[in-house]
C-alpha cells in the first residue's frame, strides 16, 4: 500500500509499505479521508517537541472498516473517525476518566504510525461511528473540532463570556465557533494574515484585530470595556502567552491550546495580585469527541469554509507544501483505493 512518511526536516515522501495486519481487538480501516495537522507542519519543521523524526502521520481521519474482530461492535463497511489518544488506562488519570492526561500517553498518527495511507490498523476501543450523512470531510474534522470542545470546557461557562481567541487557524476558527455555539456575548479574534481575520469575522467574530498591532490589547480592552472574561490562546509563543495575561487582567481565564515550541516567560506577580487564572487545554476525552459530532450533526461547522485544500493521497508531497502557506486554513487528503 502507499503510506506518506516525513523522513527529516522538510522531507515529505510518499512510499510503499506492507499492509498492516490487525491485532486482537483492532479494526482495520480503509482509508477515506485524513486531514494534516499544525501539529504535522511543526513535525516537518523540527520544531514540534513532541514528534520525533522520522514518523507517519495522520490522526485527523475518517475511513471504512475493512475487517473487525469478533464482538468489537463494528462491522465491515461501516465509517469511522479516530480518536487517536493511546492511554493505559491504568494510570492515576485514565482512573479518574481524564486519560487525555494519561503518564504513558502517545498519540496515533504522531508517535505511532497513522492513518496518512491506503490503510491503517487502530484499536475498536478508539473509534466512534460516523453519522450517516456527515461527509467525510467533515468528519475528518470532528479531531480538531474535539480539541476546541475541549477548551471551551476547560474554559467553564461561556454563556455571557467577552472572549478572545489567539490564532485564526483551524483550531482558532474552531474555537470561535464553540464559543460563539455556548453562548459567548461578544467574541474578539487576532491574527497576523488579513484573510484570515476576514474569515473569522465572516464566520461570526464581532471583530478582528491584527497580532502584531502593538495597540490590539488596548484595542480590545476598550470594546470590551475592561478584562476579557476567556482568553483562548491558540498560538502559544512569548507574544501571544504576553497578550492573553494583559488582557486577562483582572479576574480573566487564559486557555493555552497551541502546542508551545519552548519555555515562555509570565508575569506571575500580576497573576497572582490580578488573579488570572492561567490552564492548559490538552486534547479531549470521548465526551468531547461526542460533542464535536454532535455540533458536526446540528449544522455549527461550516466545513465549506475550513476545508480550503482538498487532495489525493498521491499528491501528498505537494499537498504538504499548500499546507505549509500561510493562506491556507485545513487541508485534507481524499484516498481512493491504488491502482
Amino acid at each position: 500500500m502507499r503510506r506518506v512518511e516525513v523522513a527529516g526536516i522538510g522531507n515529505v515522501r510518499l512510499i510503499e509499505a506492507d499492509v498492516p495486519v490487525a491485532g486482537p481487538g483492532e479494526l482495520l480501516v480503509r482509508t477515506r479521508s485524513v486531514g494534516i495537522c499544525g501539529s504535522d507542519l511543526h513535525a516537518i519543521d523540527g520544531s514540534h517537541p513532541f514528534i520525533d523524526l522520522p514518523y507517519w502521520p495522520g490522526h485527523e481521519v475518517v475511513g471504512v472498516v475493512e475487517t473487525a474482530p469478533e464482538g468489537s461492535g463494528f462491522a465491515r463497511g461501516e465509517r469511522v473517525l479516530v480518536e487517536p489518544n493511546l492511554v493505559c488506562r491504568s494510570c492515576r488519570a485514565c482512573r479518574s476518566g481524564r486519560y487525555n492526561l494519561c503518564e504513558k500517553l502517545a498519540v496515533f498518527g504522531c508517535q505511532t504510525p497513522g492513518a496518512m495511507a491506503d490503510y491503517f490498523e487502530i484499536g475498536a476501543d478508539r473509534v466512534h461511528r460516523v453519522p450517516a450523512g456527515m461527509s467525510d470531510a467533515a468528519a475528518a474534522l470532528v479531531e480538531p473540532l474535539s480539541t476546541a470542545v475541549h477548551a471551551g470546557r476547560t474554559a467553564g461557562s461561556l454563556e455571557g463570556a467577552r472572549v478572545v481567541v489567539l490564532g485564526a487557524g483551524p483550531v482558532g476558527l474552531l474555537t470561535m465557533l464553540v464559543a460563539r455555539d455556548s453562548g459567548a456575548a461578544e467574541i474578539v479574534v487576532t491574527d497576523l494574515l488579513p484573510a484570515k481575520r476576514e474569515r473569522a469575522t465572516r464566520l461570526g467574530a464581532d471583530a478582528a484585530v491584527a497580532a502584531d498591532d502593538p495597540n490590539a490589547v488596548e484595542q480590545i480592552r476598550g470594546r470590551f470595556g475592561g478584562a476579557a472574561d476567556v482568553v483562548f490562546d491558540c498560538v502559544s509563543n512569548q507574544a501571544s502567552i504576553s497578550q492573553a495575561i494583559e488582557l486577562a487582567l483582572s479576574g480573566g481565564r487564559v486557555i493555552v491550546i497551541g502546542v508551545a515550541q519552548g519555555s515562555v516567560s509570565v508575569p506571575l506577580h500580576l497573576m497572582q495580585d490580578r488573579e488570572v487564572a492561567l490552564t492548559g487545554s490538552a486534547m479531549y476525552v470521548g465526551d468531547d469527541v461526542r460533542g464535536a459530532i454532535a455540533l458536526m450533526e446540528r449544522g455549527v461547522i461550516p466545513v465549506d469554509e475550513l476545508v480550503t485544500a482538498t487532495f489525493d493521497l498521491g499528491d501528498a508531497v505537494e499537498a504538504f507544501e499548500v499546507a505549509r502557506g500561510r493562506e491556507q486554513v485545513k487541508v485534507q487528503l481524499t484516498v481512493r483505493p491504488a491502482d
